[in-house]
């Protein structure tokens, strides 16, 4: 088998910056028409809408520009290149949910104790006009989603907005038909809301990543009895594996063997597993078994 070692290859994001940058598009012009309407309608579940536009704005602009510096060649100390930046995007992406989250929340309480009179008619319209853009962004990022953390933060965003949107006509309709400017803010509260566990999966999966934890759908302990179950092998230890960025994950090992004669038929077996659990990227340490590099005494839980 071939020991060559190819190219770090272009993040899943890469492939849809065109797309990213149109959904940035249609949410920063809709971000702004919400602002001026919901000021001058008096109307909170525009304006919580509108900040949570705000983060998308931010989080689509870190998106886009993660994936774009992601591919970058990086520098000789980057020896991963740029790839934690989607990531790291991702998580503050996280951050700002819950700052929109919170602020809409306390609003809200503020607006049941004084209530203000809503506009509805502009209110309707505007969210009419954002339901639309919604499904525009959600359209053009649907695919990427699926593949990237980045991405998907960002479809998830758009997912709440038009969720959001969806929840402002029907408030606004409310305040038109009946008067009861109530339903407004319980409308935007109920934005705040639908933010918070999408925002925590998100977090979580990104911290994940930050801390090196083994990805969710790979067992280390069954990656460890595949590959002592190799013929030839005496002893497998420093097994760590961590995720570098959506849909690369990388793993280390140092493989013991029996016998000098067995070392390049244990390493293709054992970079021939690593690859079927889904480990794009492996550094395979084959030692005779003699062989002692005071490895063993590093904790065996780091990195997994």
């Amino acid at each position: 088998m071939d020991h060559g070692h190819g190219a770090v290859g272009a993040t899943v994001g890469a492939a849809y910056v065109r797309r990213m940058a149109l959904a940035l598009g249609l949410t920063f012009v809709y971000m702004l028409v919400q602002i001026v309407v919901g000021l001058a309608s008096g109307s909170l579940a525009l304006l919580s809408d509108a900040a949570h536009m705000g983060t998308d704005v931010l989080g689509l602009g870190l998106a886009l520009a993660a994936v774009v510096l992601a591919n970058r060649p990086g520098a000789s100390q980057r020896t991963f290149g740029n790839y934690r930046l989607e990531v790291l995007a991702a998580a503050i992406n996280g951050l700002l949910l819950f700052g929109v989250a919170a602020w809409v929340l306390l609003e809200a309480i503020r607006r049941f104790s004084e209530p203000g009179e809503v506009t509805g008619l502009p209110v309707l319209v505007t969210a009419v006009f954002g339901l639309l853009v919604n499904v525009v962004s959600m359209r053009v990022l649907a695919g990427e989603a699926k593949e990237s953390l980045n991405v998907k933060g960002a479809y998830l965003e758009v997912l709440a907005d038009m969720i959001g949107s969806i929840g402002v006509i029907v408030g606004a309709l409310v305040v038109l038909l009946t008067g009861w400017v109530y339903a407004d803010t319980v409308v935007g509260a109920a934005i705040g809301l639908f933010i918070l566990p999408r925002t925590y999966v998100l977090m979580r999966h990104a911290v994940r990543i930050l801390i090196e934890v083994a990805p969710p759908h790979l067992d280390v302990a069954e990656v460890r009895r595949r590959l002592e179950a190799i013929d030839g092998v005496a002893e497998v230890h420093q097994l760590h594996v961590w995720t570098i960025t959506s849909g690369m994950d990388a793993a280390s090992v140092h493989v013991l063997v029996n016998a000098d004669d067995s070392i390049h038929p244990v390493l293709d077996t054992a970079r021939t597993v690593l690859a079927e659990v889904g480990v794009t990227r492996s550094t395979v340490q084959i030692e005779p078994v003699a062989h002692s590099d005071g490895s063993a005494a590093v904790p065996e839980s780091m990195g997994q």
